[in-house]
């Protein structure tokens, strides 16, 4: 039986050095295409790998064609920017956005990838034209959980998919990454046009904790994958803290990614701003690896299968209500204004 076993270092040792980290996707924005209907709709709106069904917090006043449209994923053109307070006039907040975009079919390659003809994530923001410092978070359309089933819709409803059931693995890779030790470095492929607006990217861990990382400034024409180095990192393994932990009932650490943020300085251009994303990539030291055990704990106690769905639950149900007074503000908006 594998079971899961905490530890400080992995790699090998090579002259008094540790050579390890993974490198994994953290988000690629070229997967989330509108490719799945929801509801009424006849054109697609949604990403069905990531999406979410919030109908059953919303109480039962709603018919059940109404509770069939109340779904979200990480689509592209759901994604959401939100402009410091300072900025958030209506003028600026109104033409502040975000939209599925494409690649042209003659786009060159990328680091060895044929990016023709591929979905990135476009962004506009407009900032104050007033000399003052300002930033825009650009956010998921709900926090994303970091453990969920694998689903698929099955005519209104998503059903979990049985192989998968338990592992809560839905979003690896769509914008949670498991077994994270320390971050070595991480990682951002965007599109610049000469812009000197900086950018950053924010993660959370297993616990909560927020953690900002500037990536660079923006002050250059086409694609370029900025990396952040952790400076804190410690490669000579002789000078790493060992420590021992419980095996079980130990949680598994994770990064997720909480939003990215763009910087204006006062002392820059206001008005129209923007860019596009490609994906996001963390390196890493592992912080669990699998070995043998003799007694299944999990199948015994079933501790971290308990934690894991209450904090699904509870992440849905201040996701649904969040998703539902949206769905309702959306009812009341005026079906003939275009889309901007």
């Amino acid at each position: 039986m594998k079971r899961l076993f905490i530890i400080v270092i992995v790699g090998l040792l090579l002259g008094g050095t540790a050579l390890f980290a993974d490198e994994s996707v953290l988000i690629d924005f070229t997967k989330l295409g509108s490719d799945q209907t929801v509801g009424t709709n006849k054109t697609p709106t949604e990403n069905g790998l990531t999406l979410i069904d919030y109908s059953p917090v919303a109480g039962a006043s709603f018919s059940d064609e109404e509770k069939a449209a109340m779904k979200s994923s990480l689509a592209l053109g759901n994604w959401q920017v939100t402009l410091a307070s300072s900025a958030r006039s209506i003028t600026n907040q109104s033409v502040t956005m975000t939209k599925e975009a494409s690649t042209n079919s003659n786009a060159k390659q990328f680091n060895g990838e044929d990016i023709a003809n591929k979905k990135v994530l476009g962004v506009r923001i407009h900032f104050p034209v007033e000399p003052y410092n300002s930033w825009a978070m650009i956010k998921p359309p709900f926090d994303i959980p970091a453990y969920a089933d694998k689903d698929a819709l099955q005519g209104s409803r998503l059903v979990t998919v049985d192989a998968d059931k338990g592992k809560g693995e839905k979003f690896n890779g769509y914008g949670v990454v498991k077994n994270v030790g320390v971050l070595k470095s991480l990682s951002l492929t965007v599109y610049g046009a000469n812009f000197p607006n900086g950018i950053g990217v924010i993660v959370s861990d297993q616990d909560g904790n927020d953690q900002t990382i500037f990536m660079d400034y923006l002050q250059f024409d086409g694609w370029r994958t900025l990396t952040w180095n952790n400076p804190n990192y410690v490669t000579d393994v002789r000078n790493r803290e060992l420590r021992k932990f419980p095996l079980y009932p130990k949680g598994e650490p994770y990064v997720k990614l909480v939003g990215i943020v763009i910087y204006r300085d006062a002392a820059q251009e206001g008005g129209d701003f923007v860019t596009y994303l490609k994906d996001i990539k963390v390196t890493y030291d592992k912080a669990i690896i699998e070995t043998q055990r003799d007694i299944n704990d999990e199948a015994i106690w079933g501790i971290l299968q308990q934690r894991q769905e209450a904090r699904r639950m509870a992440d849905l149900k201040r996701l649904g209500n969040i998703q539902v007074l949206r769905f309702l503000e959306q009812q009341k908006m005026d079906a003939t204004k275009p889309a901007q």
